[in-house]
């Protein structure tokens, strides 16, 4: 038996514009837009209030919203949900802007500390209608029912997997990806990549969720280079966009793994960007893993583009490892931990902190404390 749970999705040039009208389907009057400063200065926010105002609802904007979204931003985004009177919120931007929509929205339903909700399952009361518009090919919270939030008094990344995360729509707009720098557009990129590997290998996988892997695999695989050269092919960035899209569906109902535990565990100590955790933490754990799932990453490697026919699977996901080495390099993406300012000591707290978090449970192989330390030495 198999479950896959998605938002309505509008994809396409232009599609920005529905925002407003996509909110007025669900009932809202009063929309609270939950944004970061970038996204602002892009336009993108005021495209979205255009939208809104045009639709005859009254919009408020909330940008205060870090890379790494935080606890307390939450509790100031559902705050002024309340004030303002909202019914319904939109999200814009990257994953942290859409992470603090959906979880201002449980704070605002169902009260208490955000800390509450940590794990899964733990939302009790319906949340109001949520509009998720991502502004990067990244992140994939737009269809996902996950929110990471900044547990700040204990320097940790809290997981919150619910179905009512689950936007109602998404509105994926392909022209958003034209504002993005290089090195930005390089970090997301990874983290769609990421998810198509983990959300493939995953032991919650299913017929479902592998066709959405693979095909964010497939686009991620082509399109992230060209699209990396230059923020004006539109063809690359459209295919970002879907591979993204795709990469979403995948994770958020096949769950990922133990890149992902450990890029949580780091991101709660640091503020790096999350898709840059990735691309440094990603060839090390597709070795880790490879023992677990050969034939599956044979199917990687060839999804990338290698010619492995003649080739075992294990010597397939050698080079599906190579490749994603020589991508990385390729884009500028930090290689290293340690070039990243991630400091050794660290290591032993990380590693107990990664091994609690619920991506863990999906990773492909079983892993132990100490060798999630050894994945990380090796990363340094």
């Amino acid at each position: 038996m198999y479950k896959f749970v998605m938002p309505e999705i509008i994809f396409g040039s232009g599609s920005m514009k529905h925002t407003g009208e996509s909110c007025t389907r669900l009932g809202a009057k009063r929309v609270l837009i939950v944004t970061d400063e970038g996204v602002t200065q892009a336009g993108w926010s005021d495209l979205v209030e255009t939208s809104c105002r045009e639709a005859g609802l009254a919009s408020f904007l909330f940008s205060n919203v870090s890379i790494n979204p935080k606890d307390k931003e939450v509790e100031s985004c559902a705050r002024a949900y309340l004030d303002y009177e909202c019914d319904a919120l939109v999200g814009v931007g990257g994953g942290s802007a859409i992470d603090t929509a959906k979880a201002a929205a449980v704070l605002a339903t169902n009260g208490g500390h955000i800390r509450d909700y940590e794990g899964v399952d733990r939302i009790s009361s319906p949340l109001p209608p949520l509009v998720m518009v991502p502004t990067t090919a990244g992140s994939g919270s737009e269809v996902s029912q996950f929110s990471v939030i900044l547990d700040t008094d204990r320097q940790k990344k809290m997981t919150i997997v619910s179905k009512s995360l689950v936007p109602d729509i998404a509105v994926v707009d392909p022209d958003a990806l034209s504002t993005k720098s290089s090195y930005l557009t390089a970090s997301t990129g990874l983290d769609v990549i990421t998810h198509a590997i983990e959300s493939f290998v995953s032991v919650a996988a299913t017929p479902l969720t592998d066709v959405h892997a693979k095909n964010a695999l497939a686009l991620s695989s082509r399109y992230l280079r060209p699209s990396v050269a230059s923020k004006y092919n539109k063809e690359a960035k459209e295919q970002m966009a879907m591979a993204s899209l795709h990469a979403g569906l995948a994770f958020s109902n096949a769950i990922l793994g133990a890149v992902h535990a450990m890029a949580h565990a780091i991101g709660g100590r640091y503020p790096f960007l999350h898709g840059d955790i990735n691309a440094v933490l990603l060839p090390h754990v597709m070795e880790f893993n490879l023992l677990a799932s050969p034939d599956k990453f044979k199917e990687i490697a060839s999804l990338m583009g290698e010619d492995v026919q003649s080739l075992s699977p294990s010597a397939a996901g050698e080079k599906a490892i190579s490749f994603v080495k020589k991508l990385s390099i390729d884009i500028g993406v930090p290689l290293t931990l340690s070039e990243m300012g991630f400091e050794e000591a660290f290591i032993p707290e990380i590693s107990e902190t990664a091994l609690a978090d619920a991506c863990m449970i999906t990773n492909p192989r079983d892993i132990t404390a100490e060798e999630v330390a050894s994945l990380l030495r090796k990363a340094l």
